[in-house]
């Protein structure tokens, strides 16, 4: 049995027929073809699945399709504009926090939800906002700098 749900990913309504138990992320890599966003443990440990619903960061690996109808999905392919990345995208890139860069759409919808509630916040507001998201390269170093470098 499907569920139509209308899911507002970036600015866009996307109309779909959805088995009840499918998840967010699916929905955005293999139907909408928006493979930032990535899936890794699937049990919301890790972050890198990651998107902002309603504005709020959440685990799309655990965000049921039916659950987010009607709501509004940014992902890391919404942050651009103009063609231009954002001013946070273009600091990971700048201070070397995107290494292998699996983990790092997770980190940016994460650290842009934070930035947009609290434009500057202090270094261990940022390192609390972080710590659902897990990186295996970075040391989280370069990352917390690159959220401090676009704070003002």
């Amino acid at each position: 049995m499907t569920v139509d749900v209308t899911l507002n990913v970036n600015g866009r309504p996307h109309s779909l027929s959805v088995e009840p138990t499918e998840t967010v992320v699916g929905i955005l890599r293999e139907r909408l073809g928006l493979t930032g966003t990535h899936k890794d443990c699937s049990m919301g440990v890790c972050g890198a699945c990651t998107v902002l619903l309603d504005d709020r960061p959440v685990s799309s690996c655990l965000l049921l399709a039916p659950q987010a109808d009607g709501r509004e999905i940014r992902t890391v392919e919404g942050l651009e504009r103009d063609g231009r990345l954002s001013p946070l995208q273009q600091a990971f890139l700048t201070h070397g926090a995107v290494q292998c860069g699996y983990c790092t759409p997770g980190f940016l919808m994460t650290a842009t939800a934070l930035l947009e509630e609290n434009p500057k916040p202090t270094r261990s507001e940022i390192v609390e906002a972080i710590k659902g998201n897990l990186c295996r390269c970075t040391g989280y170093k370069k990352i917390i700098e690159a959220v401090e470098s676009v704070t003002g």
